[in-house]
């Protein structure tokens, strides 16, 4: 199989998923978040082809839009860099477990980032170092 046909097969589970939570989704904020999310997964199975290693793919991936503005992006970190590191292993390396690991750490990575915007229309203090 090409890297480039088990990217897509990689990303292809969760994008359906995403696709099949959408169709079902009541809020708008939660839908308009999905399309979004739905638009970053495509980014990521492009930049997972072009980049020459993780390091790369995970620099390139970290500045996507993951917070409004990416503003925030840095919040995400613990959650975000074990999906990248999933994600890229999942479309480059496969595996029988590659694709729950891919799942598990966006599973994550989406209620850390919950947390975070909802958090952002609190008005409760921000996290210190921010």
């Amino acid at each position: 199989m090409a890297r480039g046909e088990a990217i897509e097969e990689a990303a292809m589970q969760l994008v359906a998923r995403l696709e099949n939570e959408l169709l079902t989704e009541e809020s708008y904020f939660r839908c308009q978040l999905l399309r979004e999310d739905l638009a970053r997964l495509k980014r990521l199975q492009e930049l997972a082809c072009s980049a020459p290693n993780v390091q790369a793919f995970e620099k390139e991936g970290r500045m996507l839009a993951w917070t409004p503005d990416s503003l925030r992006n840095w919040e995400l970190k613990e959650a975000l860099d074990p999906f990248l590191q999933a994600f890229y292993a999942a479309a480059t390396i496969g595996g029988s477990n590659a694709e729950d690991r891919l799942l598990a750490a966006w599973r994550a990575l989406d209620a850390r980032r919950l947390e975070r915007l909802v958090g952002c229309l609190s008005r409760v203090p921000r996290p210190e170092g921010g």
